[in-house]
C-alpha cells in the first residue's frame, strides 16, 4: 500500500521554489503573501504559522493582518503593489461575509483561488498543469491542485475510476470536481450529509468536509485510493475525514497520513502562484 506523504514531494518543490526567489530578487522583485483573518481560531493560527514558516524559508515575505475590517484590508491589499497573493484565511467571524468579502480580491492576487470558485460559472478556466499556469488569468485552488499534484506524484491514474469526492465546500469539493470533470473523469460528489454507503462502489475516494471520522471502514473497498482533505479541530486536535478504522488497513492501494499527506502541498501550490504573481510584475 502506498502512503501519499506529500512531504516528499514539497520538499523537492520547496528548492525549486528558493531558486525562483533567489531569481525574482535578482530582478528587484521581493515576492510578498498577505494572509487576512479576523480571528484567532486555532486552526487558523496553526495554518497561517505554517504559511509563514514556509514562506521565511524560501525568501518569501508574509504578513499576517489580523483585521476587524476584512474588505477594507483586501482593499488595502489589493491597491499595494508589492503585494502579490492575497488570501483570507477561513473561517471568518461572520460566514455569510465570506463570499461578499473574497470576491474583492483581484484576480491577479488570488493565489488560493477562492475567488474564482466563487465565480466558478464564469469564464471557467480548464484544468491545468504547473507547466502552463502561467497563461491562466485566474487561478485554481491550491488544495485542488495539491490533491491533483500528490496522486500524479504516486502514479495514481484517475482515468477510467470511478471517482468520489465527499463535501462540495469552496475551497477543495467544488474546484476539484470542476477540475477532474473538465479532465473527462467519472466523478461523483457526495454531501457529507447523504447517505454515504454508495462510496464502497469507488475506487477513488477524496474526502473534505471537515467531519471528524466521517469516512468509515464499511465505506471503503479493497483497492481503494483514499484521501483525506479534510480538516477540524477535535479537543484541540487537528483530525481528518477518515477513520482510524480506515488506515488500519492494510488492503488499500494507497491513502493519505494522518499528518502530512494534502496539507504540505497545499502550501507549496499557494505560494507556486505567488511566484507565478511576483513574475508577471
Amino acid at each position: 500500500m502506498k502512503i501519499l506523504n506529500g512531504h516528499d514531494l514539497a520538499d523537492y518543490m520547496k528548492e525549486n521554489q528558493a531558486h525562483t526567489v533567489q531569481n525574482l530578487k535578482a530582478h528587484k522583485v521581493q515576492p510578498r503573501l498577505v494572509i487576512i483573518r479576523d480571528n484567532d481560531n486555532p486552526v487558523i493560527t496553526k495554518y497561517v504559522h505554517l504559511k509563514r514558516k514556509y514562506g521565511e524559508d524560501i525568501g518569501v515575505e508574509v504578513e499576517d493582518w489580523l483585521r476587524e475590517d476584512v474588505a477594507e484590508a483586501i482593499h488595502e491589499a489589493n491597491t499595494n503593489p508589492s503585494v502579490h497573493g492575497v488570501i483570507v484565511q477561513l473561517p471568518l467571524k461572520d460566514k455569510a461575509l465570506i463570499d461578499k468579502v473574497v470576491k474583492e480580491i483581484v484576480p491577479e492576487k488570488d493565489v488560493d483561488g477562492l475567488a474564482n470558485n466563487i465565480h466558478e460559472a464564469n469564464n471557467v478556466p480548464k484544468e491545468y498543469s504547473s507547466g502552463d499556469i502561467n497563461n491562466q488569468t485566474r487561478f485554481e485552488s491550491a488544495t485542488a491542485t495539491a490533491i491533483n499534484w500528490l496522486l500524479a506524484g504516486y502514479d495514481i491514474d484517475l482515468k477510467g475510476k470511478k471517482i468520489a469526492i465527499v463535501g462540495r465546500g469552496r475551497l477543495v469539493g467544488a474546484p476539484l470536481e470542476r477540475m477532474w470533470k473538465n479532465s473527462g473523469y467519472d466523478v461523483t460528489v457526495f454531501r457529507s450529509k447523504d447517505s454515504l454507503d454508495a462510496l464502497s462502489e469507488y475506487a477513488v475516494v477524496v474526502s473534505a468536509t471537515g467531519v471528524p471520522h466521517l469516512i468509515k471502514d464499511e465505506m471503503v473497498q479493497s483497492g481503494a485510493v483514499v484521501v483525506d482533505a479534510g480538516t477540524a479541530s477535535e479537543g484541540g486536535v487537528l483530525v481528518g475525514d477518515i477513520d482510524d478504522t480506515v488506515r488500519e488497513r492494510t488492503d488499500l492501494k494507497a491513502i493519505t497520513p494522518k499528518i502530512g499527506g494534502v496539507g504540505p502541498l497545499t502550501v507549496t501550490a499557494l505560494f507556486e502562484h505567488v511566484l507565478i504573481a511576483a513574475s508577471r510584475q
